[in-house]
């Protein structure tokens, strides 16, 4: 690394390139090494709240966590899931808005907080960074759209099969081949928009039918080209 990293404390792996520090002065790094944070969560704890007002971005290190809104009657929305390497507060960064949704951990989660002043210069001096924050804001655009049409178009049996099929390809298995998520049963009924005992029910049919296996709170895909074909998964 560049002797650039030595004016900064323990970076978080956001800002651990050479060709993003360079673009401060010695002031503004040893500013940005104090008011750079690395905060730990427990499972269950708020990363961001809705309607809050953002100071700063979240770089996740380590951990996953669940974005939701709650609705008129306290009942979450599952939005979508963070994991490691993504970024949490840059929409209401640039947009000057309040935070739209909250975010959990749903395990022991690592994330860096970089205030805002910081995030902005390096959008403003760095095009492959901000070209990258401009994915992501696509990526976020199309997750809404389709999400969108996965609850006005699709059943609810067909709803479980494309969410399986999504979270495994956004969090990867472990070693014994499950998704890298555990979810309660009125979690994974949220995700799809019914009621828990409806999601019990299809989960207790998904694993009579070997389309998946069961283990407490953890499931195995093991027919993936039947839960695509059931979930008209492109």
């Amino acid at each position: 690394m560049s002797d650039i990293l030595e004016n900064v404390d323990n970076i978080c792996t956001l800002f651990e390139n050479p060709e993003i520090l360079k673009y401060f002065s010695k002031e503004e790094l040893a500013e940005l090494s104090h008011e750079k944070k690395i905060i730990s969560f427990k499972k269950g704890d708020l990363l961001i709240e809705e309607g809050a007002t953002p100071k700063g971005i979240y770089y996740i290190d380590k951990g996953t966590a669940k974005m939701f809104k709650l609705g008129f009657n306290g009942k979450e929305q599952i939005l979508r899931f963070i994991k490691t390497g993504d970024i949490l507060g840059y929409r209401s960064i640039l947009s000057k808005q309040p935070y739209g949704a909250s975010a959990t951990a749903m395990e022991d989660t690592e994330v860096c907080f970089i205030p805002e002043k910081f995030f902005i210069k390096v959008l403003e001096h760095h095009p492959k960074l901000s070209f990258d924050i401009l994915r992501r804001i696509s990526e976020d655009l199309g997750e809404s759209a389709q999400t969108i049409t996965f609850l006005a178009q699709k059943t609810v049996r067909e709803r479980l099969a494309e969410v399986l099929l999504l979270l495994e390809k956004k969090l990867g298995v472990d070693k014994d081949g499950f998704i890298k998520i555990s979810l309660t049963r009125e979690e994974m009924a949220n995700l799809i928009g019914t009621a828990t005992e409806s999601a019990i029910r299809l989960i207790s049919e998904f694993k009579t039918d070997n389309l998946i296996e069961v283990e407490g709170r953890k499931i195995k895909i093991l027919a993936h080209q039947k839960l695509t074909k059931l979930g008209h998964v492109n």
